[in-house]
């Protein structure tokens, strides 16, 4: 057998060994140690000072490790975020999941929309959202059992 061939078919072989995808690898249901961090030092936040307010409840339907981000935004006319007032990071335990979101009054705008918005995500991919909780007054409320539903 001529020896051109015989070196095209194994360069060829070669060429089609290497081009096959690299194995993925396997993603960890652990959360990050920075997100686990955060998450702690959102619920041992101590007693409430004078200057400051609170929203507090449970969330519902949020899977084990899925990082939790709650938020309370000032929202403009056409439905988008314009300012941050507060937020919390949690991680998700599959059961129903109890927060606390602290914030300052003085900063709480007078006759603007003020929502209470969250979102989930495993492995750095959205899974879940909270449906936007108005929040009408500066004060400590709690707003009771919110449910998370399926991200579009």
């Amino acid at each position: 057998m001529p020896l051109r061939p015989l070196v095209l078919l194994s360069l060829f072989s070669l060429l089609v060994a290497c081009s096959s995808d690299a194995p993925k690898p396997v993603a960890s249901t652990v959360p990050p140690q920075q997100s686990v961090k955060k998450a702690r030092e959102s619920i041992d936040l101590g007693p409430l000072p004078a200057y400051q307010r609170e929203l507090s409840g449970t969330l519902q339907g949020v899977p084990a490790g899925a990082e939790v981000e709650l938020a309370l935004l000032v929202i403009d006319e056409r439905g988008r975020p314009q300012r941050l007032l507060a937020s919390s990071n949690l991680i998700g335990n599959n059961k129903v999941l109890p927060f606390r979101l602290r914030f300052n009054p003085d900063v709480f705008p007078v006759g603007a929309r003020v929502e209470l918005r969250g979102r989930a995500s495993q492995s750095g991919q959205l899974i879940l959202h909270l449906p936007a909780q108005p929040i009408t007054q500066p004060t400590t409320q709690a707003v009771g059992q919110l449910q998370f539903v399926k991200a579009p």
